[in-house]
């Protein structure tokens, strides 16, 4: 995995069910980890944009709810309340290593209109350029169906595309892609690397991920071909274990890897 070991601009997506325990609740033991470690690679000179999901299920947990709003009005109020604590709590992380965070909410919209596409594009690079962590989110608060990217994965995509990343990094709750649902199938096996993603591979992916979030393998899958086309390598990787990406930095293979069929111009 040379091509994202060699990554200096890295955009890592983390989901709900990597950041979240089953109430909802924020899984601080899990964020201090991987705060640590892209502090760590931010020290050794990556640049590092984070897209982070979890408002919405943070904020049910929150509010005290039994389970993830399903209307419009209940998912954007749950989202404003979660989208402070999860703010709050990057921000005091991030700053004990002598990191700035800067939050950035999108939708839709903003990245399908030129002219603020562009705003979006130079906010974030002078970000980088200061030296800040953007920490990205949908504005859920806000987001209706006509202007909502749906997931994060997607997202996360979008974002590695517009910053012109060298790497994206998905993090979820399974190690990777597999040729049979993992917790339904005992004998499946990991998919190591993907050149084509093709309607076969998608049928290997299931429907949507967590009662928590939003995402599924699915989506990934969708969120990787994005990357794929922008010549952007992309791994979905678990991401129980944050101090994981130390390996996955230093060249080791894991999760699934995305190999586009250029990157920056030369053959994957």
């Amino acid at each position: 995995m040379s091509a994202v070991a060699d990554a200096k601009r890295l955009v890592v997506k983390v989901g709900t069910s990597t950041l979240t325990y089953e109430n909802g609740r924020l899984n601080l033991r899990r964020i201090e980890s991987l705060v640590k470690v892209l502090s760590d690679l931010k020290n050794a000179g990556r640049e590092i944009v984070l897209v982070t999901s979890g408002a919405i299920g943070v904020g049910a947990g929150h509010l005290g709810l039994k389970e993830r709003p399903r209307d419009i009005g209940g998912k954007q109020a749950a989202a404003a309340v979660g989208q402070c604590e999860l703010m709050y709590t990057y921000d005091k992380q991030f700053s004990e290593y002598g990191h700035v965070t800067a939050q950035v909410l999108l939708t839709r919209d903003v990245v399908e209109d030129d002219r603020r596409k562009s705003n979006v594009v130079n906010t974030l690079c002078r970000l980088l350029e200061y030296g800040a962590v953007p920490i990205i989110n949908e504005n859920d608060t806000v987001a209706t169906e006509e202007i909502e990217f749906g997931d994060n994965d997607t997202l996360s995509a979008l974002v590695a595309e517009l910053v012109g990343a060298d790497a994206l990094v998905l993090l979820t709750d399974i190690d990777g892609l597999y040729d049979a649902d993992p917790h339904q199938s005992p004998d499946a096996h990991p998919i190591p690397e993907v050149r084509i993603i093709d309607q076969n591979l998608l049928k290997l992916a299931g429907g949507a991920g967590s009662n928590r979030g939003t995402g599924g393998m699915v989506t990934k899958l969708h969120a990787a071909e994005i990357a794929m086309a922008a010549g952007i390598p992309a791994v979905i990787m678990n991401g129980a274990r944050p101090s994981r990406l130390y390996d996955l930095m230093e060249g080791q293979a894991l999760g699934t890897l995305f190999v586009p069929h250029s990157i920056n111009g030369k053959e994957g």
